[in-house]
């Protein structure tokens, strides 16, 4: 398996990125107080196929469902179900998709709501970090200067990074090598070529840093109870500055060219 990717592979890549990040979009516009995680699940899934695409977590390993809905303190891999969001849930959506032999992979935590001041602090914390992983995504470097990044901005605010869950490479299979640490030191682990195309994913709690899998065999919870929060890009390491495949532009309502 190449680790590195061609510009042909690339802008498949970049349409797998514009349609799950469009799907998260799509999902956020269905978020509110009442509606059940099951419901989002089916909004997705209705979305990604009616793009010509299939959901890429769908069977994935034994996964039951399109998304991956954490609520409040699930870190990842939380099952859709009868479960309705409630005014201050923060609730962490992750969705893939697959198109032209190619994946796209991206996450959002969205705000049911008006949430707590803490909550707030906590999703701001982890989107900043994972901005700070995606500078050091650039040729020359190395995989510890990301994790190294995103732990240092995070734990400066007295929150915890997950060290059971990391991003990972992507392409012609939903996770390639190499693994890419939300932790870690400067200077250490593979170097960065041009052309690897990466998912940044900081996995952050507002506690320790401990978690236990549920009886399901997915769903990830914090040890002490307390919420986690989770974004994630794919991102093309360039010389000098990253490339965004997928974006938050449509969630947020940012000018998608800037």
């Amino acid at each position: 398996m190449n680790i590195t990717k061609t510009e042909e592979e690339i802008a498949l890549m970049r349409e797998n990125g514009m349609l799950v990040s469009r799907t998260l979009a799509e999902v956020g516009r269905h978020i509110a107080p009442g509606i059940t995680t099951s419901e989002l699940n089916t909004v997705a899934e209705t979305y990604i196929r009616d793009h010509g695409a299939v959901p890429a977590f769908l069977g994935y390993n034994g996964f039951p469902y399109s998304l991956c809905i954490s609520v409040n303190s699930v870190v990842v891999h939380g099952f859709p179900g009868d479960y309705r969001l409630q005014e201050g849930d923060i609730v962490s959506v992750d969705c893939g998709t697959k198109y032209k032999g190619f994946f796209g992979d991206s996450a959002y935590t969205f705000a049911v709501g008006q949430v707590s001041e803490a909550a707030e602090l906590l999703m701001r914390t982890t989107r900043e970090s994972l901005f700070r992983g995606i500078e050091k995504a650039v040729a020359g470097n190395r995989i510890g200067d990301i994790g190294a990044a995103v732990q240092t901005y995070v734990e400066q605010r007295g929150f915890s990074v997950v060290r059971e869950m990391v991003g990972h490479g992507i392409g012609t299979r939903l996770h390639e090598k190499p693994d890419v640490p939300n932790y870690g030191r400067p200077g250490q682990g593979k170097h960065l070529e041009e052309g690897m195309v990466l998912c940044i994913e900081p996995m952050i709690n507002e506690g320790g840093r401990g978690v236990y899998v549920e009886r399901d065999g997915w769903t990830l919870r914090t040890a002490d109870n307390r919420n986690s929060a989770h974004y994630e890009l794919t991102v093309v390491v360039r010389r000098g500055k990253a490339e965004l495949l997928s974006t938050f532009a449509f969630i947020e309502g940012e000018d998608i060219k800037k």
